[in-house]
């Protein structure tokens, strides 16, 4: 199966798969069934099965899956083996927590560049890495070819920006801020994250549980 015809369902689970076996081998965890992984992960035993086979499937009849090989297979299929450099927009309390915390190397990026439009910013020093001036991105860009970049900037200059860094090279944005860039910006990954979403569709959830507790 072409990697166009994976539903985006599917892909969105590979990342919880990595991370279940991960904890499963961190357990001593050697050989795990279908049917075991589906009762810990919350699906059913032929969802896994199904997902599995569009990439070939990887378990034994008889058997099960191989933990640690499984998640070996799941990290190839999502790029994790790669270390994809990518540039951070925006070096505010957001960027900086981003910096600071997000285990890039084994997420399939290293973080090589910061950039802010702050003189104040600029120069401090965040994972061992200098904020640069935003004026120096092109050139940046230019020499160290980097094909990610992470948007922690105003939502007035999203686009703008965007264009700019993906006539330079980038591939790949991960995007903080609230321009939704998937619209306007089809040849190249991009990943809106709306952290006000997710509270909102918690904010429904609870309303949702207030409701039937009644």
């Amino acid at each position: 199966m072409s990697k166009n015809a994976i539903s985006n369902s599917v892909i969105r689970r590979l990342p919880r798969y990595y991370r279940f076996l991960g904890e499963l081998e961190k357990k001593g965890y050697v050989r795990i069934s279908s049917r075991e992984l589906a009762e810990k992960m919350g699906l059913t035993a032929s969802q896994i099965r199904q997902d599995f086979n569009c990439f070939g499937g990887f378990g034994q009849q008889g058997y099960g899956y191989n933990v640690k090989g499984l998640k070996g297979e799941i990290g190839q299929i999502l790029g994790l083996d790669k270390k994809n450099p990518m540039i951070l927009l925006g070096a505010g309390n957001l960027g900086r927590a981003l910096a600071a915390h997000i285990d890039f190397e084994n997420k399939g990026f290293e973080l090589i560049g910061i950039f802010d439009a702050d003189k104040s910013v600029v120069g401090r020093e965040f994972r061992g890495l200098k904020v640069m001036d935003i004026t120096e991105i092109e050139g940046f860009c230019r020499e160290k070819k980097p094909i990610a970049a992470i948007l922690c900037i105003p939502q007035e200059v999203t686009e703008q920006m965007a264009d700019t860094l993906e006539a330079l090279g980038v591939k790949a944005f991960w995007n903080f801020t609230h321009f939704d860039l998937r619209a306007n910006h089809k040849d190249v990954a991009v990943e809106n994250v709306h952290l006000g979403d997710s509270l909102t569709t918690l904010s429904y959830c609870l309303n949702t549980i207030d409701k039937n507790d009644k």
